[in-house]
């Protein structure tokens, strides 16, 4: 069942109403909006599918443009005022349905004036309008788009683009999490290669002090720290550190007692 039925006049931007119908059926399904050159099967009875459409729509795009009250009909006079004349009579059943009417102004297509209008559409001239412009189209769209899926809440259930933009959303979301793991993967690994000297391989949170390859003496505990003799001439011995490494380090360096000179 149609939601929306697209009104154009012959003659005046009818490409542009195509393309409107044309996006509105793909972002909420071809059954939702009607479009009578594309909506109406072959030998089906032109008067009485415009009528039922009409009864089951909830809105009517009026797509107007610049030449939409200047169209004139086989006798010359302005097609906008005949009775008959098939734009006229689908605009004026909506708004007498109370129907949601939207003039949609195409190119330079300016709001309405109500003294060109038939008395029985008057009330056309009141109506809050949109624009389309072929060099903004598919913004343009969009917007006409949002604001369809907003005010008619069981059109905007089959919005397309919103559920492929939630499930975009969605998709982000689970792949962060795994993302993020395989960064700390990533770090945990790159920790592991530049740990060497044979204590092990490091995982999980590292905190406190780290060394990394040490050239020389190296005390990160509590106690005494023996260093093997390195020294050369009177600091040969064994050096050592003594007392805690979070207070103050001492050394003391001690020489080893010359034996004695037996040829003396």
């Amino acid at each position: 069942m149609p939601d929306v039925f697209v009104n154009y006049r012959t003659g005046d931007e009818e490409t542009a109403a195509a393309m409107i119908a044309r996006e509105l059926s793909r972002r909420f399904g071809p059954e939702r909006i009607f479009f009578a050159s594309d909506s109406i099967e072959a030998g089906r009875r032109f008067p009485a599918e415009l009528a039922r459409a009409l009864e089951e729509c909830e809105a009517l795009l009026a797509v107007i443009g610049p030449r939409w009250a200047e169209v004139r009909g086989a006798d010359g006079r302005p097609a906008l005022e005949a009775e008959q004349d098939w734009t006229r009579r689908e605009i004026r059943t909506a708004l007498d349905r109370g129907d949601l009417v939207v003039p949609v102004l195409v190119g330079r297509a300016t709001r309405i004036d109500p003294a060109v209008l038939p008395e029985d559409l008057r009330e056309l001239a009141d109506c809050q309008y949109r624009r389309f412009d072929h060099r903004n189209a598919a913004a343009d769209l969009a917007a006409l788009g949002d604001a369809l899926a907003r005010l008619l809440p069981e059109l905007g259930a089959e919005d397309r683009d919103a559920r492929a933009a939630r499930e975009r959303g969605e998709a982000k979301t689970r792949e962060k999490p795994a993302r993020d793991a395989g960064h700390a993967r990533m770090r945990t690994r790159d920790v592991e290669q530049r740990v060497r000297g044979g204590i092990g391989n490091l995982n999980g949170e590292l905190s406190g002090t780290f060394v990394n390859e040490p050239r020389g003496p190296v005390h990160t505990g509590r106690g005494s720290q023996y260093n093997a003799p390195h020294f050369e001439g009177d600091n040969t011995g064994v050096q050592f550190t003594a007392g805690d490494n979070s207070g103050t380090v001492h050394q003391r360096f001690e020489r080893e007692r010359r034996r004695a000179d037996d040829g003396r």
